[in-house]
């Protein structure tokens, strides 16, 4: 390819509305261009990388007997309303009608349209287990989108479902989508961690995120400094041990009430009380979609996890409860609730910490009040069933599995793993006839990749002062040629073999024949980050030429008679160090 030909309008300076490093470094070296809000064109350069990615993508399903489709993006909204994700997948969901006033959705994703055709075509467990995926372009409403690729309005996506008999079935599909996903992002180059995810509005158990470390990501990765322990920060959980029953041998004060007007955060009654934030308790109220009221407690060290409540309930989301509704409800604003004499109607959970204190302080359910001495069963009834885990790790704390602390991260989630079950099969009529003749739900399971994430997950880990640094894997070409000047015979004649001899060995080569001065071209050389450069300059005529590896800025002359064999081995050598 002629550098001349290649449409790469490369900019001098950074846009002001670039927030993140991939965003910044992929507008500059002419990547990626923005058409709205939210959506991007992929220029020739990026859809080159986009292409490697899905190639390899493509190879590793195949690896693993996953059929590749195509279905459509647009999508009935009935087939949504059936599941009840039309109702509560939320703004997101871009909705429209047709002329024949039909609702219709641009697809966030497809469970319900696989489920469908599996249900129409697919009758018994005998055609069973199947993988089936696609690559494609999603839509999400984005009420900010921002942060260049990383939230979006519009992406492109892997998504893969396997339909299984049993759950032996499903199990077995799970580990073998694991195993392939590892081996596409370790082929791709990118740094990343496997972690313990929350299955949020996708439903199902089991969930396994694969997260890539940039300070650009808006996940937070959890994980222990001396294992393998890894989960986002919705899921993650410290190595805390219930005590097996924390009022023996104890003595419960008395209950008393005591004024606070001026203690309404664990701050302020921790200092007033000349207490520890641990042994006293916090009170959040949240919302289900049910509009029930449930009360949180924890410990005031620690912060209400809203996603462990949301699965503790079984809810796809819940929300923090308005404060107006709260004072209706209760008696109380914020800053005043507790756990004693909620009404009937609030449900009550308590944080395992918290289930375990003795003698603590908590609001009154009355303004500017607050109890001292509050103590479990005698003050407020606690079955096990309301007692889990429903706080926030914190960085510091000892891992789940006893070995080492805890630390943070910031992460981009790049793919993401789900044991869906029949959720789907169920609502759709997705059924077929078991080894004894009856019917029986297809159990699913879901794995999705963000291919257009990847671009920019990539571009955040690789680059420095001077542009991206592509894994040789996904680069866009590679091999740069660099001729000084192509009026020397000597130069073009040189730049013209080593194109037609990297070719013929099945390597992409760019050739800069731009008439621009040495600098512009390193510049740009550097910017867009291909692997391997060759400048062809006043040493041509003695049979030699400069290579520079852009990952390690290392360069060196080389023979001319020594560069086919010596790049390949080069091109190897950095997909081994990745």
């Amino acid at each position: 390819m002629k550098q001349s030909q290649l449409f790469m309008p490369t900019l001098r300076e950074i846009p002001a509305d670039a927030e993140v490093k991939s965003h910044q470094l992929l507008l500059k070296a002419g990547y990626i261009r923005p058409v709205t809000a939210g959506m991007f064109a992929y220029l020739p350069l990026a859809k080159r990388v986009l292409n490697k990615i899905e190639a390899i993508i493509r190879e590793e399903m195949d690896a693993v007997d996953a059929n590749e489709m195509l279905v459509p993006e647009v999508l009935p909204a009935e087939l949504w309303e059936r599941s009840g994700r039309y109702a509560t997948y939320g703004q997101d969901l871009y909705k429209f009608k047709n002329r024949q006033d039909r609702d219709f959705i641009l697809g966030p994703t497809h469970e319900e349209t696989f489920t469908e055709l599996f249900a129409n075509d697919v009758k018994s467990y005998k055609k069973l287990p199947l993988l089936v995926y696609q690559i494609q372009a999603k839509f999400r409403d984005e009420g900010r989108p921002r942060f260049g690729l990383l939230r979006t309005r519009e992406f492109i996506m892997k998504d893969a479902y396997s339909f299984s008999a049993d759950q032996a079935g499903l199990d077995a599909a799970f580990t073998k989508m694991e195993v392939a996903y590892v081996k596409i992002f370790d082929r791709i180059g990118i740094d990343y961690r496997v972690i313990v995810g929350d299955a949020g509005a996708m439903g199902g158990s089991d969930s396994k995120e694969f997260s890539a470390p940039a300070a650009a990501g808006e996940d937070t990765i959890v994980y222990s400094d001396q294992s393998e322990y890894a989960a986002n920060l919705e899921m993650a959980k410290d190595a805390y041990v219930r005590l097996e029953n924390p009022q023996e041998g104890q003595e419960l004060a008395e209950l008393q009430k005591i004024d606070t007007p001026n203690a309404k955060t664990i701050a302020e009654l921790a200092e007033l009380l000349d207490e520890d934030p641990a042994q006293l308790v916090k009170t959040i109220m949240v919302i289900t979609p049910d509009q029930d009221l449930v009360a949180v407690v924890t410990t005031g060290d620690f912060e209400v996890n809203l996603v462990k409540v949301q699965n503790h309930l079984g809810y796809p989301e819940v929300e923090l409860a308005d404060e107006g509704l709260v004072k209706e409800t209760v008696g109380a604003s914020f800053g005043s609730l507790g756990p004693v004499g909620l009404p009937e109607n609030v449900q009550l959970l308590v944080d395992e910490r918290a289930a375990d204190l003795l003698n603590f302080a908590a609001g009154a359910n009355e303004d500017g009040k607050h109890l001292l001495n509050v103590n479990w069963g005698r003050d407020v009834e606690l079955a096990d069933d309301q007692v889990a885990d429903f706080r926030t790790a914190k960085e510091g704390d000892l891992s789940v599995d006893g070995k080492g602390k805890l630390q943070f991260t910031k992460g981009i989630e790049i793919g993401h793993i789900f044991k869906l079950g029949t959720k789907y099969s169920k609502a759709l009529g997705a059924q077929v006839l078991d080894e004894n003749g009856r019917n029986t739900d297809m159990i699913m399971g879901s794995y999705g990749i963000g291919v257009s994430r990847l671009l920019a997950a990539i571009a955040e880990q690789k680059s420095d002062d001077k542009g991206l640094v592509w894994p040789a894997s996904v680069a866009p070409f590679d091999v740069h040629l660099v001729p000084i000047n192509l009026k020397d015979d000597g130069q073009a004649k040189v730049t013209a073999e080593l194109e037609a001899s990297l070719t013929d060995q099945g390597l992409e080569v760019l050739v800069d024949d731009r008439k621009e001065r040495p600098g512009v071209k390193f510049a740009d050389a550097d910017l867009i980050g291909l692997p391997i450069r060759i400048t062809i300059g006043k040493k041509a005529g003695e049979g030699i030429v400069e290579v520079t590896v852009r990952g390690t800025q290392s360069e060196f002359e080389m023979r001319i008679s020594e560069v086919n064999e010596s790049i390949a081995v080069l091109l190897d050598g950095q997909e081994d160090a990745q």
